[in-house]
């Protein structure tokens, strides 16, 4: 849930407003195909216009016109959001006045005129090479000292995590059977159910390994099914006990910055870039859509070029 939508749900609204989130809903989960919490985003955003047009006495779809729109956005600046948050709720107004068009509940699409603002992208926080390996060592050396299956576990997510670069919502979504032990590549289920394959390298191979053998037996349960990773209780782990272990192992590692299972990511994209593969190769192993948000990882490896020279060149 948004953070707008935290004061506000469709309990609150108009009852015709509360009708066409329902609606809307059911579309985005059976049409659209979205993960629950892209579900979750989408009607967030979506209630928080609609209790916004409410509060300008609009209660008619056909109402809203692209001066409301830009109402609600002004208001989000105001509020202290981020220009990232704002661009996002104006596709979100977008794709939702589109859908009020496709399905007879407006005769003009308001949104389609609504411009987003430009986000700042910053550069995301990534370890160096010998930090990454720092981090992985000292989870090892940890499961060694302490034991257990779940330390067998902990070092097989991180070494998952940075040879492949995928998700935290798609590894904690993966299946024993999505391992192909022949080939060393993992099938993944990322965003709009798009799949792809993923290859990952001995350490992350002798990892998996060991807790497949030695520590999932373990901890499973009647009720674990199919999941690859389980919690203590024998469930699938979730995201949570996925960034404290990553937050927690990159504490260890001094010098290190705070991260998060997404700065694995970043790392990951960085080290192949700086390991001489090609873009198009990596936009594929990371499943994005859009080679430009790819392309983000080359200003994170020109920006540390250009530290490593301003450091070392006598007329830098």
């Amino acid at each position: 849930m948004t953070d707008e939508a935290e004061a506000t749900d469709e309990h609150t609204l108009p009852e015709a407003y509360a009708l066409v989130v329902a609606d809307y809903e059911r579309h985005l989960v059976a049409e659209r195909d979205l993960t629950s919490h892209s579900v979750r985003a989408y009607l967030g955003d979506i209630v928080g216009l609609l209790d916004h047009m409410t509060r300008l006495g609009i209660t008619d779809l056909q109402q809203i016109d692209l001066r409301a729109l830009r109402s609600w956005l002004a208001k989000q600046q105001t509020m202290g959001r981020s220009r990232t948050t704002i661009a996002r709720r104006a596709t979100a107004a977008r794709v939702f006045t589109a859908w009020l068009v496709r399905t007879g509940r407006a005769s003009t699409d308001a949104g389609a005129a609504l411009r987003s603002p430009k986000a700042h992208r910053t550069l995301p926080a990534v370890l160096r090479a010998d930090e990454a390996e720092a981090l992985l060592s000292a989870t090892v050396e940890a499961a060694a000292e302490h034991g257990g299956p779940l330390g067998l576990r902990d070092v097989a997510v991180l070494e998952l995590l940075y040879a492949t670069g995928i998700r935290v919502g798609e590894m904690v979504g993966l299946d024993v059977d999505d391992l192909d032990r022949q080939r060393n590549v993992v099938r993944v289920l990322g965003k709009g159910r798009k799949e792809r394959t993923v290859p990952f390298g001995r350490p992350a191979a002798d990892a998996l390994d060991r807790w497949l053998t030695e520590g999932r037996p373990s901890v499973v349960r009647d009720g674990s099914g199919p999941a690859l990773f389980l919690g203590a209780r024998g469930g699938r782990m979730d995201q949570r006990a996925v960034r404290t272990l990553v937050h927690k192992s990159a504490a260890a590692v001094p010098g290190a910055p705070d991260l998060a299972p997404h700065g694995l990511r970043h790392t990951a994209a960085t080290h192949l870039l700086e390991g001489g593969a090609d873009l198009r190769s990596v936009q594929e192993l990371l499943g994005h859509a859009s080679l430009a948000t790819t392309q983000l990882y080359t200003h994170v490896s020109t920006d540390r070029l250009r530290r490593a020279y301003q450091q070392a060149h006598p007329r830098a």
